[in-house]
């Protein structure tokens, strides 16, 4: 049977980050308020992290707040009317209910309606998801710009006598225009999986089991850290040099290098691995904001380019991997 033809969207060729917001959370936390419950030091976790403190929420702020902060903050610096936003995409684990989602809300608080929204949960590759898929969503002509943004409030996850990952977590959110480009402003993404892997990191429980009084605290999270760092140093490496691959560059031409925040250590055995020049500036935000998953390498962007404003319009490589195992890589011009 014959039919008439369809039409398909074609949108821009090329896509770029235009601009980065971020938001942390208001409440500064040394490692001396924390090892006290862990029978710790500050010591123990300066060498073991690189952590020397962690911005953390107060009780009344959501992450969707910390969303919103810095949402509008690069909506401003990109210097768009929100409404030519098509898509709000929010990479987050820290969502209070299970539905309705945070993007939604954040597209009605930022004047984005009646823009799609929907939220990623790939923890903490999930910013990285993000920009792959706004890139493919402009590219396809189904959105002129997108708002990526990675918001987490992980302190409400935490079990102050866990020795795994408590001490680690931070609350945060970083966010990203991501639009039209008269040059290629980010690479093919590299992304996948590992669910072998998907008890190493985990939350000790349902809410179904703690409802029902099968188990007597709230849930929270737990790391095998010794397995993690393994598969983040030797296999994240790999993707990382693909990613590379993929854009056709090697690290030679990169401006800035920026992991996810998980551990200071896995930033610098990935500098080694990949054979990072020290002209490469490498993000280092963990060390006081804390490890805030799907928020960490857009707060790391940020803060790398505050600091540094002559990184702008030079090249990224940035990698996220975590729970699930996930793991996600592009590089990027710098907004």
């Amino acid at each position: 049977m014959k039919h008439a033809p369809l039409k398909q969207n074609r949108g821009s060729e090329f896509t770029r980050i235009h601009s980065v917001g971020a938001a942390r959370g208001e409440n500064v936390v040394p490692n001396d308020d924390l090892v006290g419950p862990i029978d710790s030091s500050d010591e123990w976790i300066r060498q073991r992290t690189g952590i020397i403190e962690r911005r953390r929420a107060g009780k009344d702020v959501l992450a969707v707040d910390l969303a919103t902060t810095a949402s509008l903050e690069a909506i401003q610096r990109a210097g768009i009317d929100p409404q030519q936003i098509g898509a709000v995409i929010v990479a987050t684990i820290s969502n209070p209910v299970v539905t309705p989602s945070i993007s939604s809300l954040l597209a009605e608080r930022v004047g984005a309606n009646p823009a799609a929204a929907y939220d990623i949960e790939a923890a903490c590759a999930g910013y990285t998801y993000g920009i792959a898929q706004a890139d493919s969503l402009i590219r396809s002509g189904l959105a002129e710009y997108v708002l990526v943004v990675g918001a987490e409030k992980l302190s409400e996850f935490i079990d102050p006598a866990d020795r795994s990952i408590s001490f680690l977590l931070g609350d945060g959110a970083g966010a990203a225009i991501v639009g039209p480009s008269d040059f290629a402003g980010i690479s093919p993404s590299i992304w996948g999986s590992d669910g072998s892997k998907w008890d190493t990191i985990y939350m000790t429980g349902t809410h179904a089991q703690y409802r029902d009084g099968e188990i007597d605290v709230w849930p929270t999270m737990r790391q095998e850290g010794a397995t993690v760092f393994r598969w983040a140093v030797w296999e994240m490496a790999k993707v990382a040099q693909r990613a590379l691959d993929a854009a056709g560059i090697t690290s030679a031409d990169l401006a800035a290098f920026i992991p996810h925040q998980a551990n200071m250590r896995i930033v610098d055995e990935f500098a080694k691995q990949l054979k990072l020049p020290e002209s490469v500036a490498i993000a280092r935000d963990i060390a006081t904001t804390g490890n805030t998953s799907a928020a960490s390498i857009p707060l790391a962007t940020h803060r790398l380019l505050e600091e540094n404003p002559e990184l702008s319009g030079g090249l990224a490589l940035q990698i996220g991997f975590g729970a699930g195992l996930v793991f996600g890589a592009q590089v990027v011009v710098l907004p």
